[in-house]
């Protein structure tokens, strides 16, 4: 079973991190998000938004569809400069056409049913010569072997059926650069990011996370005995020590054309 983001059990699996400057240094060599009115598509517990906010974003607003997620968001940012929160659907996010400098997608296409969909509502989103930034993994992050320093990896070497629902959740690189383009995107373009997701005090502190399925979700996909065959394999693999938890992703950054703005609902 995968994970349910309307159960109030899962309301802070998304919350709790910063986002690293492995981040940051990424997306700022794809946009400029100085002053700019950016639009964080998928936002969890808002993460990414205080992030936006932090590079110097003139607004942001984090759109989500899970309402326990939303309220767990919202506390966890009550500072927020420049940015709120509200709930809507990828394809539908209720937000004036035309509006945003910047639409960001972070870990979200592969939760999504109808991926056109969702290009065509970042599109109309976007305000001429705007720009989509999508991260995500495909097929062939999710290949990258486990490590110290890749954990991530050693998922699928105990459990080799999480790699099979892996690969049929995550759209390849090719398929994402088609919607775009048939979206009408102009100057679709990708790279990849290690990202660093946190440094752990200890294995004991990483452990703690995956044996709660934390920001996770593909462990959603293990029974609790399972979960805990893993825990208890992950303990065998990894340091005792501090060591620093990184993620293979890739960036996608495609530009609304330059001409009338996008039509649609306001």
């Amino acid at each position: 079973m995968g994970i349910d983001f309307h159960d109030a059990a899962n309301q802070r699996t998304y919350s709790g991190r910063t986002a690293d400057p492995s981040w940051a240094q990424a997306v700022t060599q794809l946009v400029e998000p100085t002053s700019a009115a950016v639009v964080d598509i998928g936002c969890g517990g808002g993460t990414y938004t205080r992030a936006w906010s932090a590079l110097g974003a003139a607004s942001v607003v984090g759109v989500d569809f899970s309402a326990p997620i939303l309220a767990a968001a919202r506390a966890s940012h009550r500072e927020l400069s420049g940015g709120r929160f509200r709930r809507g659907d990828a394809a539908r996010s209720g937000l004036p056409a035309g509006t945003a400098d910047i639409v960001f997608e972070r870990a979200l296409i592969h939760h999504t049913p109808d991926l056109p969909a969702v290009a065509e509502e970042a599109r109309r989103l976007l305000r001429p010569g705007g720009v989509l930034v999508i991260q995500d993994r495909t097929p062939d992050d999710v290949a990258r072997p486990g490590s110290p320093t890749h954990p991530r990896g050693w998922f699928f070497d105990v459990f080799p059926h999480l790699l099979h629902i892996e690969n049929a959740r995550r759209p390849t690189c090719e398929r994402v650069t088609e919607v775009l383009g048939a979206a009408g995107f102009a100057d679709i373009s990708t790279s990849s990011l290690w990202e660093v997701r946190r440094q752990d005090a200890d294995r004991e502190e990483y452990l703690a996370e995956i044996a709660q399925r934390t920001g996770r979700s593909i462990l959603h996909h293990l029974t609790d005995p399972q979960l805990d065959h893993l825990v208890a394999e992950l303990r065998h693999r990894l340091p005792e020590g501090p060591f620093l938890e990184q993620d293979r992703w890739t960036l996608w950054r495609a530009a609304q054309k330059v001409g009338p703005a996008a039509g649609g609902d306001e």
